[in-house]
């Protein structure tokens, strides 16, 4: 049976998580396209910042490499909103948020901001509290810090300094990697905010598309056990599956 185009790319991602290097005119031999198809969907993968153009292929982005967020916000857009509402439906009345910089944690500000009720989020991130700022009955605390253009977002010592003065009922958390060995980020600032947003937290969820199953970066933020549960738009493959069951985590699908 021919793939479709949503199957073929991943096809294609799953191959770079086993080798560093694909050729276009073996991928296009492997699914019985064209080697224009499969030019498309490489070209379409990159524009995603999801893999690096090469000479006649595409390669792996490096581990410590990632897109910035303008990329990522462009990219999954319909996946994204899915799983902003599937998490949206875990927040009650009232509650207090912490909510993380990225490109699906600001879906979910947008989310909240329609249908949110006398909540008090947290944020490092100016896309959420820009997302959240039409929200009649949302108190906004925005974080202090040093300034990323490319993160839309505040990081360092002072940003971590001022989320240890507060608790939350629950924190929301993005992720360049969901894998069995824990929830990952190229970005080491990053990966430290979300972990004070843990430990201020009584519950942790991470908000992550299948793009980023079984992808390993350059730091692990934490283990799956640290985790609450996971919001993501399909079931994830059995290995990774197993291992968040094993972990306790529960898994949200959004429909």
């Amino acid at each position: 049976m021919r793939l479709s185009k949503t199957q073929r790319r991943e096809r294609i991602l799953s191959e770079l998580r086993l080798a560093p290097l694909v050729r276009i005119s073996d991928l296009a031999e492997r699914f019985g396209v064209s080697t224009e198809t499969i030019r498309r969907d490489v070209d379409a993968l990159s524009s995603q910042g999801l893999v690096d153009r090469t000479f006649g292929g595409a390669s792996a982005r490096p581990m410590g490499v990632q897109p910035t967020f303008g990329e990522r916000d462009r990219a999954y857009i319909a996946e994204r909103e899915r799983i902003a509402d599937r998490a949206a439906a875990l927040i009650q009345p009232g509650e207090v948020l912490m909510i993380d910089a990225g490109s699906t944690t600001t879906q979910l500000a947008r989310r909240l901001a329609v249908d949110g009720q006398d909540l008090t989020v947290l944020t490092n991130s100016y896309s959420v509290a820009t997302a959240l700022s039409s929200g009649a009955s949302i108190r906004i605390v925005l974080c202090p810090g040093d300034y990323v253009h490319r993160e839309a977002g505040v990081y360092g010592a002072e940003t971590l300094e001022f989320l240890r003065r507060f608790r939350a009922n629950k924190a929301f958390l993005g992720a360049g990697g969901l894998a069995a060995d824990g929830v990952m980020d190229v970005n080491t600032a990053a990966s430290w905010v979300k972990r004070v947003m843990m430990q201020q937290s009584d519950q942790s969820f991470v908000l992550v598309d299948h793009s980023k199953f079984d992808v390993r970066l350059l730091s692990v933020v934490a283990p799956l056990r640290s985790f609450h549960g996971v919001v993501i738009d399909r079931a994830p493959p059995q290995g990774l599956r197993e291992a968040l069951t094993e972990a306790g985590v529960a898994i949200h699908i959004a429909d």
